[in-house]
């Protein structure tokens, strides 16, 4: 097999969003959405783990025996790379994520006005949700680095790894590394808010501890993004109030209620002229939508946003037709995302 930089420096030179190499399969690229064969030949599973313990230092090899999963980070050159590590019927496995050198600016991600606008907030939530891929993390990146460029601010990330690197313009940003900085998000976010922070943006809430921080840092004055795997923006509160119980279940809902200042849902559709292009459904947390989730109402904020573009919110399903509208995106594709969103 081909040297482990080889596959890395082929992933750059395609364009690939993601490589997958596996032991006992064949090394795949995934270009423009689409799975494409780099080799003929299965890769070596010795030879592929001997490669892969070259990148690791001697924690993150005891760590990855003991857990058999891994997320690390790789650079080559000015291009990073999100790697996760893990077994598939006791062979090695390796997905990375290819992480632009430049981080993309609004008007490259189609920015809708009001998700400009939100980098003008001051304080509260913001979320971004989404499957795996559809690009939440270069969605929060860009609204970090218009508050970056616009504004003095203390911004503190906290993310597993660090992907995107910021240099410092109008604000001061540090960014810590869960496994390398901190222990994790609830470690961290517990000691961030002794840091003095304007903006904290916090890679995935993902236990009852890192979410019930997340919302007492949007209450206490902060700006707070964050990530969660849910396909629209009413099972991103649903998937918050599903992890408290009785009591608790209710402070939250009052918590969230009030600190919520937006949630975005995205996909990425297939781009007319090659690539992808982003569809989004926006949910503004109005003063109609906060009683919903006050009251646990969560069912009828899908009907909020359909009659709420006043307010600056978008369905899916508007989203899809207006990329059809500009031409960013085939009838063909417009049909099956609204298909599908239909149906669901």
């Amino acid at each position: 097999m081909l040297k482990l930089s080889a596959y890395f420096k082929e992933a750059i030179k395609q364009e690939a969003s993601d490589l997958h190499l596996v032991g006992g399969e064949l090394p795949m690229l995934r270009v423009e959405g689409e799975l494409k064969q780099l080799d003929d030949k299965p890769l070596n599973n010795k030879e592929l783990l001997a490669e892969i313990n070259e990148l690791l230092t001697k924690e993150q090899q005891e760590k990855y025996q003991q857990d058999k999963d891994l997320d690390i980070s790789y650079a080559d050159g000015d291009i990073r790379f999100r790697v996760n590590l893990h077994q598939q019927v006791e062979n090695v496995g390796l997905t990375a994520r290819v992480v632009p050198a430049e981080i993309p600016s609004p008007e490259d991600l189609h920015f809708e006005p009001t998700l400009l606008e939100m980098t003008n907030l001051l304080d509260g939530l913001v979320l971004v949700t989404g499957p795996t891929g559809c690009g939440k993390t270069t969605t929060i990146a860009a609204m970090i680095e218009e508050i970056n460029k616009t504004r003095k601010s203390h911004i503190i990330t906290i993310e597993d790894p660090i992907e995107f690197v910021f240099k410092d313009k109008q604000s001061l940003i540090e960014q810590r590394e869960v496994g390398m900085d901190t222990n994790s998000f609830a470690s961290a976010l517990k000691y961030v808010l002794r840091q003095d922070p304007n903006v904290i943006f916090v890679g995935e809430m993902r236990d009852p501890e890192t979410i019930a921080t997340v919302l007492t840092a949007a209450e206490t004055g902060h700006l707070v993004f964050s990530t969660l795997h849910t396909p629209t923006a009413a099972e991103a509160v649903e998937r918050i109030v599903d992890v408290f119980e009785g009591a608790k279940q209710k402070q939250v809902l009052i918590q969230l209620s009030s600190v919520l200042r937006g949630v975005v849902a995205q996909q990425l559709l297939p781009a007319k002229d090659g690539g992808r292009v982003p569809a989004r459904e926006i949910l503004i947390n109005t003063p109609a939508v906060a009683n919903l989730i006050r009251n646990n109402e969560v069912g009828q904020i899908k009907s909020a946003i359909q009659t709420s573009a006043k307010d600056g919110m978008e369905t899916m399903e508007n989203s899809v037709k207006r990329l059809l509208k500009e031409g960013w995106i085939t009838e063909e594709v417009a049909e099956n995302r609204v298909g599908r969103s239909k149906k669901a």
